[in-house]
């Protein structure tokens, strides 16, 4: 697996599993979809990128929030995008989209519903799943160059992301 150094890689292996599970289905980001169109696809969007707790190997987390609408042609049949964003549901529910598991956590607080545009209707022919995902970037700071475990005590250090205030465990 690759080792994961920018928030960009996880929409990216998102689209991947996505054309590999959906093959027929239009997938991307808001530049491949430019205009409002009247094909079925899965739109993928990072909504929001905020800190989270660090990683037990201490490095930096990003929890981010993301959504997958799902579209479909205005001549499908009734709730066939409810269906496909169920797929997409059952898809995100134990993924990490090909990413290393200590840098990539399961997604969580899964939920899909119908689009509601700004006229207030509901536009049953496109859904959202949305989901955050936690991801941990940097070095790990549990062990130094040579491979000795390090530690710190938050109440003992005065920087907590500084790794030389971390010693080495005691055998």
């Amino acid at each position: 697996m690759t080792l994961i150094e920018k928030v960009s890689q996880l929409p990216m292996a998102i689209e991947a599993a996505l054309k590999s599970a959906f093959p027929q289905l239009h997938v991307g980001n808001h530049h491949d979809f430019t205009g409002p169109g009247d094909t079925t696809g899965v739109l993928i969007s990072m909504e929001r990128n905020g800190p989270g707790v660090r990683s037990l190997e201490g490095r930096k987390a990003h929890a981010l929030s993301l959504s997958l609408k799902a579209m479909v042609a205005s001549e499908s049949a009734p709730f066939e995008a409810c269906d496909l964003a169920s797929q997409l549901m059952d898809l995100a529910l134990d993924n990490r989209w090909g990413l290393p598991p200590d840098q990539c956590d399961l997604p969580t607080a899964i939920v899909a519903a119908p689009a509601a545009p700004s006229g207030g209707d509901t536009d049953y022919d496109t859904w959202t799943v949305s989901f955050s995902q936690t991801l941990y970037l940097g070095p790990s700071l549990v062990e130094d160059p040579t491979g000795k475990p390090l530690f710190a005590r938050t109440w003992e250090v005065f920087d907590i992301n500084d790794p030389d205030q971390y010693r080495p465990l005691q055998e």
